[in-house]
């Protein structure tokens, strides 16, 4: 089949080629046409492979989110299930610790199932900004108290300069991400131990500080843990999508700033989110 066209131009003059030119000409193009078809099976078969990489991805991906989604799922059914046994007599503190783990497990699903959606938005490109501004101490205040207890109690340091600029930013959004690095510093710190959370102005940027006292991130995954669908490979790993960092990463740049990991000396890890104080990408942005 026809890969191409060759055309020759000869200048302003009607020169008649000779019948060597024309085969040289010829053969010139049949390399050509052979070099071409040549790159063009070597992209199809590396797309075919590809692909298939890819199926094999999303089938053992689908398998352990069907699993992170079906544990608390089958938590909370167990719970409504033996509250509605009228055989088991149950005293007021057994059915309120039945109610509370179901409720616990429910908002733990519906955590997962917000962050698909939220990445099914980013990488569809419908993720839509509706910004103004915003205290970085109130989005704050807002995400510690949508996280609340749910991972046990463990004291947070803040220390924000009361001078600090507002930023703009969607608010909902921020919270998004703020919930997401605070449920990771929660869930991976030890029991009871405390969470720093700083913020400071650089250059016209608001930098935010939140580091934990968990037991760190190997140097080889400090990158990685932004992508999609990366977790950690250790003992008794905590349940999760393996997207909080990732929909973090997509919420921040969408704001046009950054966001980084870097491990604490001593342990823990630190997360750092830098955001401009009036700057932001004006092509995600829609202001209200």
């Amino acid at each position: 089949g026809k890969v191409g066209v060759l055309a020759l131009w000869t200048g302003k003059t009607k020169t008649i080629l000779t019948v060597e030119q024309e085969k040289l000409l010829e053969s010139y193009a049949d390399l050509a046409a052979v070099a071409i078809e040549g790159i063009l099976l070597s992209e199809e078969a590396h797309r075919a492979q590809i692909v298939g990489a890819t199926e094999k991805l999303q089938t053992a991906l689908l398998n352990s989110i069907s699993h992170d989604l079906h544990t608390p799922l089958v938590a909370v059914i167990g719970a409504l299930s033996t509250l509605r046994e009228r055989s088991m007599v149950l005293d007021d503190n057994n059915r309120r610790d039945l109610i509370d783990a179901g409720l616990k497990e429910g908002e733990r699903l519906n955590h997962m199932l917000s962050n698909l959606l939220d990445m099914s938005r980013i990488e569809g490109g419908a993720l839509r900004l509706s910004v103004q501004l915003a205290e970085i101490k109130d989005l704050i205040g807002v995400a510690l108290e949508q996280v609340g207890n749910r991972h046990g109690v463990h004291p947070v340091n803040i220390n924000i300069p009361d001078n600090l600029p507002y930023v703009m930013v969607d608010p909902g959004l921020m919270v998004q991400a703020l919930i997401n690095i605070l449920d990771n510093s929660f869930k991976y710190s030890q029991p009871e131990s405390a969470v720093d959370i700083t913020a400071r102005l650089l250059d016209e940027k608001v930098e935010i500080e939140i580091v934990d006292r968990g037991s760190g991130i190997p140097p080889e995954d400090l990158e990685r843990v932004f992508d999609k669908f990366y977790r950690l490979q250790r003992p008794n790993s905590v349940a999760g999508t393996g997207l909080g960092l990732s929909i973090v990463k997509g919420i921040i740049e969408a704001h046009g700033g950054n966001v980084s990991a870097a491990n604490q000396p001593g342990g823990g890890t630190i997360i750092r989110l830098v955001l401009p104080v009036k700057t932001l990408k004006t092509g995600n942005i829609n202001e209200r």
